[in-house]
């Protein structure tokens, strides 16, 4: 009974407000979880930023659906899928992650929504729970699951923090000085070795 749960961008696909805002050429969009803890004001900002540069819902599907996982990430999911439930938790929406999911075997995905208007502009965005991934992390060790968790950014760390065992995969700097207590790893390798290790500990 192990869950591994995994966050979606910078683990297993490259972040998507960053592709978008270098296809685009709107670098203040290349704001993520990694430079910004406050969840709600970087998704404000972002809509902020998308309203003055008139740029909706479709532009960024349209990025999307050229978009692959990261080398070696559907293979390093499949054999995950092998020995353990596999879910990812993440913080990006609905309305972005199908192209994605299919390429990666379309794994169990909890995330947030969108709201857009009837001219594709980005008018809200609607969280699936406050706090969801630290949540839905609690509620498997609820159900007697043992749980592993993996991510990159600062939005990661409360699901690291409420798992069994937490670990960092390929963070910036700022994320691995603020949170020393867990270990990091840089390729798909080193995180299934890690992982192993911390059901082993467990």
């Amino acid at each position: 009974m192990k869950i591994v749960c995994l966050d979606l961008e910078g683990v297993l696909v490259p972040e998507i407000w960053i592709e978008f805002a270098e296809r685009a050429g709107v670098p203040e969009l290349r704001r993520t979880t990694r430079d910004e803890p406050d969840y709600d004001t970087l998704m404000r900002y972002r809509l902020d930023i998308l309203a003055q540069q008139s740029l909706g819902l479709p532009q960024i599907q349209e990025v999307i659906s050229t978009m692959a996982p990261m080398d070696g990430a559907r293979a390093f999911l499949d054999a995950l899928r092998e020995d353990y439930q596999v879910v990812i938790l993440s913080d990006t929406f609905y309305e972005f992650a199908h192209p994605l999911m299919r390429q990666l075997g379309w794994p169990t995905l909890f995330c947030h929504s969108l709201e857009a208007d009837e001219a594709g502009r980005v008018v809200n965005y609607h969280l699936r729970m406050p706090d969801q991934k630290r949540e839905a992390v609690r509620r498997f060790k609820e159900l007697n699951f043992t749980v592993v968790a993996a991510g990159d950014s600062y939005n990661d760390t409360a699901m690291l923090g409420e798992a069994h065992g937490g670990i960092l995969f390929h963070p910036p700097e700022n994320v691995i000085r603020e949170f020393p207590q867990y270990p990091v790893t840089n390729d798909y390798a080193a995180l299934r070795a890690e992982i192993d290790a911390a059901f082993a500990r467990a």
